[in-house]
């Protein structure tokens, strides 16, 4: 058959009772709002086409698939792994949920759950829950691990967070990556010397966040706050503004990740520098550092 059908065409198919009718969208949103006699199976989630032999077992009969709006590739995506599996005769509704509703049909639908919504106010952060993830290299490997963040806030105007500050407990630096208790334990020696970041001296690093700004036309998944503020790392305080992901959760809280390369050198980080010293051989180490930012924010104070 076509690979799409039109809303029109669909009604005669479901008047007729030749078709099997499956929302591919998550749960909660079908139960808030679908067309009458439709099945759900989630293409997101890995046990879609179990879910698909539980709706339709019969794979010569007809299956109309349909997502929000026709415009992704999520019932295009729902109709290849049908065919993979061998059902032979899958379109694909035109315009989806919404091209069905701009036709004139009518839909099953409940009460919305309304998205979340986090109030201005000043969030502390969730220590437990909270995460900096660090990754360093050199030309034969790469090193990787944590660092604890001992405190902090976030202040959040109009849904945006406009100032704060998270503090890092340096001390707390920590290797994931190797195995051997005696060659970990060097490496933590090594980080906390002079060397790199003189925890003795420095036991603490902070960012102070400055400012933000909404990216235009960020999709969910990708970052939609630009973040400016200012990094201090052994005693040196310079710029720093990155992407981040922030998102209202529904029991009052804030997430953020993000992703960033600092050029620790900057930071009079300079042990292994190619720029720094000559003739490093095996100890030359790469000049950036990778960082992974997990925040959760409690309720607000």
């Amino acid at each position: 058959m076509n690979a799409t059908i039109s809303a029109f065409e669909l009604q005669q198919l479901i008047i007729s009772g030749s078709v099997s009718l499956i929302d591919v969208l998550m749960p909660e949103d079908f139960a808030c709002r679908r067309i009458a006699g439709a099945g759900n199976a989630c293409v997101y989630e890995m046990v879609f086409l179990e879910r698909i032999a539980e709706c339709v077992p019969d794979q010569e009969r007809v299956v109309v698939v349909y997502d929000n709006s026709g415009s992704t590739q999520t019932a295009r995506s729902a109709k290849e792994k049908l065919e993979r599996a061998g059902y032979r005769n899958v379109a694909i509704l035109e315009g989806g949920l919404q091209g069905w509703l701009a036709a004139g049909f009518a839909v099953e639908q409940v009460t919305p759950v309304p998205p979340p919504v986090v109030m201005d106010g000043v969030y502390p952060l969730d220590t437990e829950k909270s995460i900096v993830e660090w990754t360093g290299r050199n030309i034969n490997n790469r090193h990787y691990g944590r660092i604890a963040i001992s405190g902090g806030e976030v202040v959040l105007i109009n849904g945006l967070p406009v100032s704060g500050r998270f503090v890092l407990d340096m001390d707390s630096m920590a290797n994931l990556d190797l195995q051997d208790e005696g060659w970990r334990g060097m490496l933590h020696r090594h980080l906390k010397s002079e060397d790199f970041f003189d925890v003795e001296r420095y036991p603490t690093a902070l960012f102070e966040l400055s400012g933000t700004a909404a990216v235009a036309g960020a999709t969910p998944g990708t970052p939609n706050v630009e973040i400016s503020g200012k990094l201090t790392v052994k005693g040196t305080t310079l710029p720093l503004c990155f992407s981040a992901m922030v998102a209202a959760q529904e029991d009052g809280t804030l997430k953020a990740q993000a992703a960033i390369d600092i050029d620790r050198t900057l930071w009079e980080v300079c042990y292994g520098s190619g720029r720094m010293y000559e003739r490093l051989g095996m100890h030359l180490v790469n000049d950036l550092i990778s960082i992974e930012l997990f925040i959760v924010t409690q309720q607000s104070a």
